[in-house]
């Protein structure tokens, strides 16, 4: 398990994470109408902790106690696909990838509420 200042890295394993670390900026720099800082309840900038597990798109799991500091988002509508772009560490961007269709995250996405809380 990693651990940091500020608890960011509370319950999570680095090396699961598929994308990232990366500098700031790296995803969440970027800007298009199919992108921004705000999705549903999160926003830019606050911190979230995962409240009920999910795994991403890549298998990844997110476990109950895992914070992370929200940058932005950027969704594909052609593949449903939905990306989250979170601060672990305070310094550096991780993505998470979702996949909004019911046989994937759906379930998630469609009740963040559930899964994560904002501290």
């Amino acid at each position: 398990m990693g651990g940091c200042e500020g608890g960011f890295l509370h319950g999570l394993v680095e090396a699961q994470m598929t994308y990232g670390p990366k500098p700031t900026g790296t995803w969440s720099g970027h800007k298009a109408p199919n992108s921004g800082a705000s999705h549903s309840f999160l926003r830019g900038g606050q911190r979230y902790r995962v409240k009920s597990e999910f795994a991403d798109y890549d298998g990844h799991t997110h476990p109950v106690g895992e914070e992370w500091l929200f940058l932005g988002y950027s969704f594909l509508p052609h593949d449903d696909g939905m990306s989250f772009f979170v601060s672990l560490d305070g310094t550096q961007e991780w993505h998470i990838r979702l996949q909004w269709r019911a046989d994937a995250q759906g379930h998630v996405l469609d009740r963040l509420p559930e899964y994560l809380d904002a501290l």
